[in-house]
Parts: C-alpha cells; sequence; structure tokens
C-alpha cells in the first residue's frame, strides 16, 4: 500500500528548498526526498557563489525575471537570517576597443530587465579602482555580491524544518506514476517504501529528466533534452589577488568566460570554463590551467606564473545542445503537461542561487 502524503519535492538542492519552504510556510505538509547524504552536494555547491544582479538574460525570459526578483528577495533573506554574503560589486571589462560594442548592448539589456545602476567607468576611473586590472573601460555593477551559499541553504532548511517540514536523506526516487488521486514515487535506498502526493515538486538539477522518464504516465514528449556543460574552476595559490571586487571579461558562447571571484575571506578563484561532456565527472584535468593563464592575463598581466591550482568543476544541467542558443529555464505546471499537483524544474543553472527565492514563488504560482 502506498502511504499517503501532501507535499513531496525530489532534491534538496538550493532550488528544492526554497520550494519546500514555500509550500511549508503555506501551511503543507512537506518532505525532501534527497538521494544524497547532504543538501546541495551536486549544482548547488559548485559554482561562484555569486549574487547576480540580472543583467545578461534576455528582456522577457523567465531567466531575467526571476534573477532580479530573486535578487531583491535573496539580498533582504540574507539580512533577516543572519547569512553571511557581501555586496562588493563586479567590473565588467572590455579588454580591447572591439569589446566595447558588447558591453553597451549588456548594459541596455540590464536596462530593459529593470536594472538601472550599471554604469560606464573610464580606463582613468577602473584604474583608481583597481590599479592591477587591464581594460579601456568597464561596466561597473554596484549590486553584485557573494553568499555563503552552504549557510543560505542551511537557513532555508531551518525554515523548511520550522514550519513542519523534513528532508529524508539516502532517498533517491526510483520511479512512480501519474494515477487518478495523486502521483505514486517509488522511494530506495534506505527507506525503501512507496507513496502517494498530491502536490509534488521536481527540482532533481542534473537528474530532473531523468526522474521524469521514470513516472509512467507522464507524457515523454514534454521531457526537454538534457546535456551537461562542465565549469572548471582554479584557486589562486602562493600569492593574494589584488582586487576589491569581482572581475569579469565580456561574456563568451555558454558562460560568462573565465571571471575572478573572491569568497567571504578575500581568496581568489577563476572560472568556470566551458567543458560539454557525456557523464557526469567533477574532476579538474591541471592542464586545463594553461588556457586559465591566457584567458586571465587579458585582464590581469600580473597573474604570477604557476599559481593557479585546481580547485573544483560544477555541471550546470543544459537543455541545450553544445552550439545552439541559450536556453531558457522551464517550469511545468499542469496547464503546460496536465498533471494536477505536479511541476518540474528544467536546466535551472545560474543564477540559479541568486534566483531560487523566486523560482520558489513560481512554483507556488503554477501550483495555484
Amino acid at each position: 500500500m502506498a502511504e499517503p502524503v501532501d507535499a513531496v519535492v525530489v532534491g534538496a538542492g538550493v532550488v528544492g528548498l526554497a520550494a519546500a519552504r514555500a509550500l511549508a510556510m503555506a501551511g503543507r505538509d512537506v518532505i525532501v526526498l534527497e538521494q544524497h547524504d547532504l543538501i546541495g552536494s551536486e549544482t548547488s555547491s559548485r559554482h561562484s557563489e555569486v549574487i547576480h544582479a540580472g543583467i545578461y538574460y534576455p528582456p522577457g525570459s523567465l531567466k531575467a525575471e526571476v534573477c532580479v526578483r530573486g535578487k531583491h528577495m535573496l539580498y533582504e533573506f540574507v539580512e533577516s537570517h543572519g547569512v553571511p554574503y557581501k555586496k562588493m560589486g563586479k567590473l565588467i571589462v572590455a579588454t580591447s576597443e572591439d569589446q566595447i560594442p558588447a558591453l553597451q548592448q549588456i548594459k541596455e539589456r540590464a536596462e530593459q530587465n529593470g536594472v538601472h545602476d550599471l554604469e560606464f567607468l573610464s580606463h582613468n576611473e577602473v584604474t583608481a579602482r583597481e590599479p592591477e586590472l587591464r581594460c579601456v573601460t568597464a561596466l561597473w555593477s554596484p549590486s553584485t555580491g557573494v553568499i555563503d551559499s552552504h549557510a543560505y541553504m542551511l537557513a532555508l532548511q531551518g525554515d523548511l524544518e520550522e514550519h513542519g517540514g523534513m528532508i529524508a536523506f539516502m532517498a533517491p526516487l526510483e520511479g512512480g506514476k501519474v494515477t487518478e488521486d495523486g502521483i505514486e514515487l517509488h522511494v530506495g535506498g534506505l527507506h525503501g517504501l512507496t507513496m502517494k502526493a498530491k502536490t509534488v515538486v521536481v527540482a532533481g538539477g542534473l537528474h530532473s529528466q531523468t526522474v521524469m522518464r521514470h513516472l509512467e504516465g507522464f507524457p515523454p514528449a514534454l521531457i526537454p533534452p538534457q546535456h551537461f556543460c562542465k565549469g572548471n574552476y582554479y584557486q589562486l595559490t602562493g600569492c593574494s589577488a589584488p582586487f576589491s571586487s569581482l572581475i569579469y571579461p565580456a561574456p563568451e558562447a555558454a558562460g560568462l568566460g573565465v571571471h575572478l571571484t573572491l569568497d567571504l575571506g578575500g581568496q581568489a578563484r577563476f572560472g568556470p570554463d566551458v567543458e560539454w561532456i557525456d557523464e557526469i565527472d567533477y574532476d579538474v584535468d591541471p592542464r586545463r590551467s594553461d588556457s586559465f593563464y591566457d584567458a586571465v592575463r587579458k585582464y590581469w598581466p600580473g597573474l604570477p606564473d604557476d599559481s593557479l591550482t585546481p580547485a573544483y568543476a560544477g555541471i550546470r544541467p543544459k537543455i541545450q545542445a553544445p552550439g545552439e542558443a541559450a536556453a531558457d529555464y522551464m517550469i511545468q505546471g499542469p496547464d503546460e503537461h496536465g498533471v494536477a499537483g505536479l511541476v518540474n524544474l528544467y536546466g535551472i543553472e545560474s543564477p540559479g542561487l541568486t534566483s531560487s527565492l523566486a523560482i520558489a514563488e513560481k512554483v507556488m504560482e503554477k501550483l495555484g
């Protein structure tokens, strides 16, 4: 017999936790199914920990909407919950004259997205801020910051549990089916049980498509393609980075270029690059650092030799193939697929952390 439950969220990453929190705070009895033994161990813990301003994404896109809204919600959340963060700002640099039009397009796009605080800085103004930075001009984004992402996820978990929700760890979802009176879920691992839920939110990150392919009765044609894009990160060793703000080059295909970010302790790290892969693999090849030196020295010529060492890698759950235009976030609800009480999230990559609270709002809207 299937155990009757109210609401189930699949995945305890930052978006799953935000959605579960929203459900619990709305008075729902929530269980989060997590296949690992801790929260946020995949995409949610393998990124730059940047609070994005919302400036890169196509106007009118869901990604632009939830990033801008989510940024404001996130800053309010971290203030009210005591989550460590720092609004240190970001410089997007043009290292040659031919990159200036790209920066102008970024500023115009940002304004269309409702971000009106970007300003151009001259070479001299940039040098006054960051003497070691080489560029002809730069865009300054004052609302960009960094956050302790694990502390943020712990705060989401705390709110969830305070409102009666719970997380079942080591609880992989192995299958299920759509029925007339709910969604049946077969949970493996340590639990080995079947439950029937009124509401299911699939926030599986890298595994959302796999989860949905195992749900009998769901139209397979509505499941988008699944592609993995790996981003490798390197850390600076043997010296300190002479910067007080985040440094981003002009964007490139599939990513924002090899940028320099600072954690809350001031430690510099570089990345991500773009590496399309077929299987999930978090190993960082030390030989890829050669291209990092070339990329970073375009804006920081003083980067010392032999100072970059492998740090970690993250994998983005893309729903477009290599060479295709970047896809928007996909949040499918009953209006899209016809299954009552079910919301599926696909392609939630950067700026997913920044957008997480706003994405949770969208999930609640889909559920009605």
